[in-house]
């Protein structure tokens, strides 16, 4: 008869799961959990003029394959400048202040700008490729959001203007 391992006799391993490797900071990034401290994201991500971004989870801090997750602020009166994710999608959830996304709306045939308005608490998403634009016309309060997106980093392609896209995107690959 095969003989289990005692999880209570190890200290190593987790009593759950006593057949995990032993934790270890050496492990590759893809072998742990990670905890990212409020106070310890990462400013040296893709930029947009008026805001700035602060990664949490990425490839390049935590191994991530397929998403990248982390806070956009935007100060009192400003807007950032127009831009699109690419390929990747983008799920926003408003945390604090009050920002307005703004994008160009074509579907009667006739570029129109809309305006989100949003509230701590409410959430926005944003398709691969649609241009658009982050607001935040608070006098005084800052606006800060958390932002999740299906690429393991975070794809910025600042833009001159809005405007609606003639064709499909490219396939990739």
């Amino acid at each position: 008869m095969a003989s289990h391992p005692d999880p209570a006799a190890s200290s190593k391993n987790d009593a759950f799961h006593p057949d995990l490797p032993d934790r270890d900071s050496s492990l590759p990034l893809r072998a742990r959990l990670h905890h990212i401290r409020g106070d310890a994201l990462d400013d040296g991500t893709a930029q947009t003029g008026g805001m700035r971004r602060f990664a949490a989870i990425s490839g390049s801090s935590v191994g991530s394959e397929r998403i990248w997750m982390g806070q956009t602020h935007v100060a009192p009166e400003t807007a950032s400048s127009n831009h699109h994710h690419g390929a990747s999608e983008t799920a926003i959830h408003v945390v604090k202040g009050h920002p307005e996304f703004v994008f160009l709306d074509d579907s009667t045939g006739s570029p129109e700008e809309i305006r989100l308005r949003t509230a701590p608490g409410d959430y926005i998403f944003v398709p691969p490729y649609v241009p658009h634009r982050e607001e935040n016309p608070s006098p005084d309060e800052e606006a800060v959001v958390v932002i999740a997106r299906s690429t393991q980093e975070a794809i910025v392609v600042n833009l001159p203007e809005l405007y609606v896209l003639d064709e499909e995107p490219p396939t990739e690959k």
